[in-house]
């Protein structure tokens, strides 16, 4: 089975989880789907360094991990309602529809490597900025379309507009790329997405 592959089973697998948590609560007879789940956290595990995927797929993976980590965050609070019983009146709210608005933003506990703001994942042991290694915007189109997937995300959380489509995107690499490898003579250049005082700082660098 190749990598894509797995990462649509694993999407299938968290789609089927979230509906069998639904029943799960609903229904006190019920038992939690721990055979899905642990599925679910064994593909998790299986590519939490990132380092047998490529970037494209290093931020799907991002993006099903931190789902998970979302409703697996809801349903450990459900969990404890439900074993514990109502203690406030928001609480039998949160039992019924889930996720409240209020909550809904809030960066849920860390899983395998992914960061709290959803960016990057070069691995699990740092946090750091998210960064591409670019000589021509043209032949590697995974490379800039991963760049820019995680700039809008990132200035979505931050905020700010986003402004601009992937092809002006990519324009705007290409020439970039081009200006650098001819000003400093590198191979490749280094282009980095990081957040500073709460601002999106996106970077590019000559990588020699």
């Amino acid at each position: 089975m190749t990598v894509d592959e797995e990462l649509n089973l694993l999407d299938q697998h968290l789609r089927r989880l979230k509906i069998e948590y639904e029943i799960y609560f609903s229904n006190p007879t019920k038992k939690p789907p721990t055979d899905i789940e642990w599925k679910v956290l064994a593909v998790l595990r299986k590519f939490s360094d990132g380092s047998r995927i490529t970037f494209s797929q290093r931020y799907r993976y991002n993006e099903l991990a931190q789902r998970y980590a979302m409703y697996s965050d809801l349903w450990r609070k459900k969990t404890r309602i439900r074993e514990e019983g109502y203690r406030r009146p928001q609480d039998a709210i949160l039992s019924v529809q889930g996720v409240r608005p209020t909550e809904e933003h809030e960066p849920p506990h860390p899983v395998y490597g992914v960061r709290r703001d959803g960016v990057a994942a070069p691995g699990a042991e740092k946090e750091g900025p998210f960064t591409v290694h670019c000589s021509d915007a043209a032949t590697e189109r995974e490379k800039v379309e991963s760049l820019y997937k995680a700039l809008v995300e990132a200035k979505k959380k931050a905020g700010e507009s986003v402004s601009g489509n992937l092809d002006a995107f990519t324009s705007f690499v290409q020439k970039k790329t081009d200006q650098l490898r001819k000003q400093y003579g590198c191979h490749d250049v280094e282009y980095s997405i990081d957040m500073q005082d709460g601002r999106v700082r996106f970077k590019a660098k000559p990588k020699v």
